[in-house]
């Protein structure tokens, strides 16, 4: 595990006279407004070319120190508030953040993982439960990020609590010891519900329906023969009482 500290970075700034309106116009040509401002720092309207602060803001993002270089003047800021229009995506405003460079500051300073852990190799997950820490430092002392090495997780239900990240005299960690940033878990196999067979009904043909029903109609009935019979019991009876 490691930290890297930010190299120092400049930004060149120009005071700003547009407001409203124009700074439509400003926008269009490349440039991008923004305020500075702080404790004991009357606030100042600025500007700066967006592609001067994208790069800057790629680099220092919210925890590094960047120096506005105003005429001559070296201002030490951090880059607060960065607003982005809300279909393209563009900046479209920055707020700066004038620090005191002797006066120790609060910052969240992201957690990066790096390499990998054999227990992952053995079927592990891993869980991140936060990915930053709080930390105490001078503007200048303020790390880029902080590094957990995680080939040293050998196995499942390995976990880096924020007292197992590395000390430094440059900075206090202000978070509970005992929290856990991330931890190596055991994959959970998904349960797998039984098949269930259902019955189908018997689904018949036009010719077999025809027939079937054909079928119900003749059962129950007499024969044909029966049928034939049973007439001509009938006739040699109405004959006897003719004659008779």
């Amino acid at each position: 595990m490691k930290t890297d500290k930010i190299q120092k970075l400049h930004l060149a700034v120009t005071p700003r006279e547009q407001f409203g309106k124009n700074l439509k116009k400003m926008r269009h040509q490349g440039f991008v407004p923004a305020n500075v401002f702080g404790p004991g720092f009357k606030s100042v309207s600025i500007s700066t070319q967006v592609k001067d602060f994208s790069k800057a803001y790629k680099t220092a993002h919210e925890t590094g120190v960047v120096y506005l270089d105003l005429n001559k003047d070296e201002i030490p800021t951090l880059i607060g508030q960065v607003q982005r229009h809300p279909v393209s995506n563009a900046i479209i405003h920055v707020d700066f953040r004038k620090i005191d460079l002797k006066q120790k500051i609060e910052t969240t300073v992201p957690v990066k993982t790096v390499n990998d852990s054999p227990a992952i190799a053995q079927g592990g997950v891993l869980l991140t439960q936060s990915d930053h820490v709080l930390i105490e430092a001078l503007p200048e002392e303020i790390p880029q990020e902080i590094e957990i090495d995680l080939s040293k997780l050998l196995e499942i239900g390995a976990e880096v609590r924020v007292k197992d990240l590395p000390a430094s005299s440059g900075y206090v960690i202000k978070e509970d010891p005992e929290k856990i940033l991330l931890s190596i878990i055991a994959h959970k196999e998904e349960s797998v519900t039984p098949e269930t067979t259902v019955a189908t009904p018997e689904v018949l043909t036009e010719k077999e329906g025809d027939l079937a029903a054909e079928g119900t109609a003749t059962e129950g009935a007499a024969p044909v023969e029966d049928k034939k019979a049973a007439e001509l019991k009938e006739k040699t009876s109405e004959k006897k009482e003719k004659t008779s």
